[in-house]
């Protein structure tokens, strides 16, 4: 039941100060497990929560969504909200696992379990409500009704910019570099995450 006070005080402090607040969920695994996130919900479980919001509001718009609607190819296997669920988490869970990844191998640094773990952290964070108005956004553009189409590109848009914006400027800071190279950076990671989502996808359409 905490989960309803702190999720949205988690999500605040995420879209508020999301470098700050990635750097708190590195510098919260140095803790011992019983003191770890004690003002928050942790990482993975904030992007869990927060996909299930975005798929309540999805079916409050949707009388049945259009994956678990469609009977084409894979999307046959998505026939309830657990499995769509399931997709949603392959689909956003993989960008912060290859930007996390990515940040690790540019360290030069090992890549085990251990280091991936807190910048894996971070981006869960930092991920998180760029998932929830991306998702929003997607939901309303597919409405029939103009205003609400226009409304929706134009969160989806803001989203994007403003989560590749927090990733500039992540690499910038735990890398030390340009930020051009910090763009490259994000850009590869995207096309990287992109592919895969697209290839995922195209198993449940084809």
């Amino acid at each position: 039941m905490s989960w309803l006070v702190f999720f949205p005080v988690t999500l605040w402090r995420i879209a508020r100060h999301p470098l700050a607040t990635m750097s708190y969920a590195e510098d919260q695994l140095k803790l011992a497990p019983e003191r770890q996130f004690r003002g928050t919900v942790n990482p993975p479980i904030t992007l869990v929560l927060t996909l299930v919001l975005s798929q309540a509001i999805d079916l409050s718009l949707h009388d049945v969504n259009p994956i678990v609607a469609s009977k084409q190819g894979l999307a046959g296997l998505v026939n309830d909200n657990t499995t769509l669920l399931s997709l949603r988490l392959v689909l956003f869970g993989v960008i912060p696992l290859a930007l996390a990844t990515h940040k690790v191998r540019r360290s030069g640094v090992p890549l085990d379990r251990d280091s991936l773990q807190a910048p894996f952290y971070a981006q869960c964070f930092a991920i998180a409500p760029f998932a929830l108005a991306i998702s929003i956004g997607l939901t309303l553009a597919m409405q029939s009704n103009p205003l609400l189409h226009v409304t929706g590109v134009g969160a989806a848009c803001l989203a994007v910019v403003y989560y590749g914006i927090v990733e500039t400027r992540w690499f910038d800071r735990e890398l030390r570099q340009s930020n051009t190279r910090s763009v490259l950076d994000v850009v590869i990671c995207t096309i990287e995450s992109v592919a895969f989502a697209i290839a995922f996808a195209l198993l449940f359409t084809l």
